[in-house]
Protein backbone atom coordinates (compact mmCIF):
# COMPACT_ATOMS: atom_id res chain seq x y z
CA UNK A 1 0.00 0.00 0.00
CA UNK A 2 1.29 3.63 -1.02
CA UNK A 3 -0.06 7.10 -1.88
CA UNK A 4 -0.69 8.64 -4.83
CA UNK A 5 1.80 11.30 -5.86
CA UNK A 6 -1.05 13.53 -6.71
CA UNK A 7 -3.70 13.39 -4.36
CA UNK A 8 -2.13 11.42 -1.96
CA UNK A 9 -5.09 8.48 -1.67
CA UNK A 10 -3.94 4.99 -0.41
CA UNK A 11 -3.41 2.91 -3.67
CA UNK A 12 -3.13 -1.03 -3.74
CA UNK A 13 0.23 -0.31 -6.22
CA UNK A 14 1.40 2.49 -8.61
CA UNK A 15 2.13 5.66 -8.41
CA UNK A 16 -1.05 7.70 -9.45
CA UNK A 17 -4.62 6.66 -8.93
CA UNK A 18 -7.04 6.26 -11.50
CA UNK A 19 -8.89 9.63 -10.39
CA UNK A 20 -5.53 11.67 -10.79
CA UNK A 21 -4.35 9.45 -13.81
CA UNK A 22 -7.51 10.62 -15.80
CA UNK A 23 -6.98 14.05 -14.53
CA UNK A 24 -3.52 13.79 -15.80
CA UNK A 25 -4.52 12.45 -19.51
CA UNK A 26 -7.28 15.40 -20.15
CA UNK A 27 -4.84 18.31 -18.63
CA UNK A 28 -2.49 16.66 -21.51
CA UNK A 29 -4.88 16.67 -24.17
CA UNK A 30 -6.19 19.94 -23.12
CA UNK A 31 -2.79 21.74 -23.53
CA UNK A 32 -2.19 22.55 -26.94
CA UNK A 33 -5.82 24.86 -26.57
CA UNK A 34 -4.56 26.37 -23.57
CA UNK A 35 -1.54 27.52 -25.22
CA UNK A 36 -3.80 28.55 -28.00
CA UNK A 37 -5.70 30.50 -25.45
CA UNK A 38 -2.57 32.48 -24.19
CA UNK A 39 -2.34 34.42 -28.01
CA UNK A 40 -4.68 37.29 -27.38
CA UNK A 41 -2.60 38.03 -23.60
CA UNK A 42 0.55 38.66 -25.59
CA UNK A 43 -0.24 42.15 -25.57
CA UNK A 44 0.43 44.38 -22.40
CA UNK A 45 -2.92 45.79 -20.70
CA UNK A 46 -3.09 49.09 -20.30
CA UNK A 47 -3.32 50.58 -16.91
CA UNK A 48 -3.64 53.88 -15.08
CA UNK A 49 -5.20 55.24 -12.21
CA UNK A 50 -8.48 54.58 -10.79
CA UNK A 51 -9.96 58.44 -11.08
CA UNK A 52 -9.55 59.14 -14.42
CA UNK A 53 -6.38 61.16 -15.00
CA UNK A 54 -2.94 59.91 -16.61
CA UNK A 55 -0.20 58.16 -15.66
CA UNK A 56 3.46 59.34 -17.05
CA UNK A 57 5.80 56.56 -17.59
CA UNK A 58 9.84 57.06 -17.29
CA UNK A 59 9.93 54.12 -19.96
CA UNK A 60 8.06 52.70 -23.23
CA UNK A 61 6.01 49.57 -22.19
CA UNK A 62 7.35 46.46 -23.44
CA UNK A 63 5.55 45.18 -26.78
CA UNK A 64 4.39 41.87 -25.26
CA UNK A 65 3.55 40.64 -21.89
CA UNK A 66 6.60 39.07 -20.47
CA UNK A 67 4.48 36.29 -18.43
CA UNK A 68 2.78 34.78 -21.09
CA UNK A 69 6.16 35.38 -24.10
CA UNK A 70 7.65 33.22 -21.29
CA UNK A 71 4.80 30.38 -21.05
CA UNK A 72 4.44 30.26 -25.29
CA UNK A 73 8.63 30.50 -25.60
CA UNK A 74 11.04 27.76 -25.92
CA UNK A 75 11.50 27.57 -22.02
CA UNK A 76 7.63 27.40 -21.63
CA UNK A 77 4.86 25.05 -21.96
CA UNK A 78 6.60 23.45 -25.04
CA UNK A 79 9.85 23.04 -22.70
CA UNK A 80 8.12 21.76 -19.97
CA UNK A 81 6.35 19.00 -21.76
CA UNK A 82 9.24 17.75 -24.13
CA UNK A 83 11.47 17.62 -20.51
CA UNK A 84 9.19 15.13 -19.27
CA UNK A 85 8.78 13.07 -22.55
CA UNK A 86 12.90 13.37 -22.80
CA UNK A 87 12.95 12.21 -18.78
CA UNK A 88 10.57 9.11 -19.60
CA UNK A 89 12.22 7.70 -22.63
CA UNK A 90 15.57 8.03 -20.73
CA UNK A 91 14.08 5.82 -17.92
CA UNK A 92 12.70 3.86 -19.79
CA UNK A 93 16.16 3.62 -21.67
CA UNK A 94 14.37 4.78 -25.05
CA UNK A 95 15.88 7.40 -27.75
CA UNK A 96 14.78 10.72 -27.25
CA UNK A 97 12.29 12.40 -29.15
CA UNK A 98 13.04 13.70 -32.13
CA UNK A 99 12.28 17.74 -31.34
CA UNK A 100 10.88 19.48 -35.11
CA UNK A 101 8.09 21.48 -36.31
CA UNK A 102 6.48 24.69 -34.98
CA UNK A 103 6.28 25.25 -30.95
CA UNK A 104 1.74 24.64 -31.95
CA UNK A 105 3.20 20.97 -33.62
CA UNK A 106 5.40 20.37 -31.22
CA UNK A 107 3.12 20.20 -28.32
CA UNK A 108 0.51 18.58 -30.05
CA UNK A 109 2.49 16.09 -30.88
CA UNK A 110 4.18 15.36 -27.24
CA UNK A 111 0.87 16.09 -25.31
CA UNK A 112 -0.74 13.35 -27.03
CA UNK A 113 2.25 10.85 -26.77
CA UNK A 114 2.05 11.60 -23.24
CA UNK A 115 -1.70 11.54 -23.01
CA UNK A 116 -1.15 8.10 -24.39
CA UNK A 117 1.35 6.98 -21.81
CA UNK A 118 -0.49 7.84 -18.89
CA UNK A 119 -2.29 4.37 -17.66
CA UNK A 120 1.10 2.64 -17.65
CA UNK A 121 3.53 5.52 -16.02
CA UNK A 122 0.85 6.14 -13.33
CA UNK A 123 1.60 2.13 -12.64
CA UNK A 124 5.15 2.15 -13.45
CA UNK A 125 6.96 5.53 -13.22
CA UNK A 126 8.34 6.80 -9.99
CA UNK A 127 8.61 10.48 -11.28
CA UNK A 128 4.74 10.19 -12.22
CA UNK A 129 3.60 12.39 -9.39
CA UNK A 130 5.96 15.24 -9.54
CA UNK A 131 4.99 14.83 -13.05
CA UNK A 132 1.51 15.22 -12.91
CA UNK A 133 1.95 17.67 -10.29
CA UNK A 134 3.72 20.18 -12.20
CA UNK A 135 1.55 19.91 -15.20
CA UNK A 136 -1.61 20.90 -12.82
CA UNK A 137 0.32 23.61 -11.90
CA UNK A 138 0.99 24.60 -15.88
CA UNK A 139 -2.41 24.32 -16.75
CA UNK A 140 -3.07 26.87 -13.51
CA UNK A 141 -0.46 29.10 -14.69
CA UNK A 142 -1.94 29.66 -18.15
CA UNK A 143 -5.61 29.67 -16.43
CA UNK A 144 -4.57 32.78 -14.01
CA UNK A 145 -3.57 34.59 -17.41
CA UNK A 146 -7.01 33.57 -19.55
CA UNK A 147 -9.18 33.38 -16.52
CA UNK A 148 -10.02 29.84 -17.75
CA UNK A 149 -13.29 30.58 -19.49
CA UNK A 150 -12.76 28.95 -22.63
CA UNK A 151 -13.03 25.09 -23.32
CA UNK A 152 -11.80 22.88 -25.67
CA UNK A 153 -14.47 21.45 -28.12
CA UNK A 154 -16.00 18.40 -26.70
CA UNK A 155 -15.41 16.47 -30.02
CA UNK A 156 -17.70 14.26 -31.40
CA UNK A 157 -19.12 11.37 -29.11
CA UNK A 158 -18.00 8.41 -30.49
CA UNK A 159 -19.14 5.71 -27.58
CA UNK A 160 -17.35 3.24 -24.95
CA UNK A 161 -13.67 1.76 -26.55
CA UNK A 162 -13.84 -1.44 -27.05
CA UNK A 163 -10.14 -2.31 -26.07
CA UNK A 164 -9.85 -5.64 -24.55
CA UNK A 165 -7.85 -6.41 -21.65
CA UNK A 166 -6.13 -9.65 -21.37
CA UNK A 167 -8.67 -11.09 -18.28
CA UNK A 168 -11.41 -10.53 -21.22
CA UNK A 169 -12.91 -7.27 -19.41
CA UNK A 170 -13.55 -3.78 -22.17
CA UNK A 171 -12.31 -0.64 -21.23
CA UNK A 172 -15.04 1.21 -22.28
CA UNK A 173 -13.87 4.79 -21.39
CA UNK A 174 -15.87 7.59 -24.02
CA UNK A 175 -14.17 7.99 -27.46
CA UNK A 176 -14.58 10.91 -28.82
CA UNK A 177 -13.77 12.80 -32.21
CA UNK A 178 -11.92 16.34 -32.01
CA UNK A 179 -12.31 18.86 -34.45
CA UNK A 180 -9.37 18.39 -36.91
CA UNK A 181 -7.89 15.02 -35.51
CA UNK A 182 -7.44 12.24 -37.24
CA UNK A 183 -6.66 9.64 -34.79
CA UNK A 184 -9.14 8.65 -32.19
CA UNK A 185 -7.25 7.81 -28.80
CA UNK A 186 -8.86 6.20 -25.88
CA UNK A 187 -7.94 8.76 -22.94
CA UNK A 188 -7.50 5.32 -20.61
CA UNK A 189 -6.17 3.21 -22.14
CA UNK A 190 -4.48 4.65 -24.90
CA UNK A 191 -5.66 2.79 -27.33
CA UNK A 192 -5.68 3.98 -31.34
CA UNK A 193 -7.85 3.84 -33.80
CA UNK A 194 -6.81 5.57 -37.24
CA UNK A 195 -9.33 6.01 -39.95
CA UNK A 196 -9.20 2.66 -41.72
CA UNK A 197 -10.68 0.92 -38.36
CA UNK A 198 -13.41 3.50 -37.74
CA UNK A 199 -16.03 1.84 -39.71
CA UNK A 200 -14.74 -1.66 -37.64
CA UNK A 201 -15.05 0.58 -34.47
CA UNK A 202 -18.57 1.84 -35.04
CA UNK A 203 -19.67 -2.02 -35.14
CA UNK A 204 -17.82 -2.86 -32.05
CA UNK A 205 -19.04 0.28 -30.10
CA UNK A 206 -22.96 -0.56 -31.11
CA UNK A 207 -22.31 -4.46 -29.97
CA UNK A 208 -21.03 -3.26 -27.05
CA UNK A 209 -23.85 -0.97 -26.43
CA UNK A 210 -26.67 -3.61 -27.33
CA UNK A 211 -24.88 -5.58 -25.25
CA UNK A 212 -25.04 -3.26 -22.33
CA UNK A 213 -28.59 -2.91 -22.46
Amino acid sequence: MTDCGMCETPIEHGYLCPGCTRALADRLQRMPHLYATLEPFLAPGASGDTTGGRTGRSEAPLPVSVHVLDLRGPGGVVGILEDWHRTLQHDRRLRPPALYGSIESRIRRTSAALARNAPSLAVEWPAAGPFAREIRDLEAAIETVTGGTEQPPRGTRLGPCPAEYTDGTLCGAILRLHPGEQLVICPWCSHTYPPATWAQLKQLIDHDERAAV
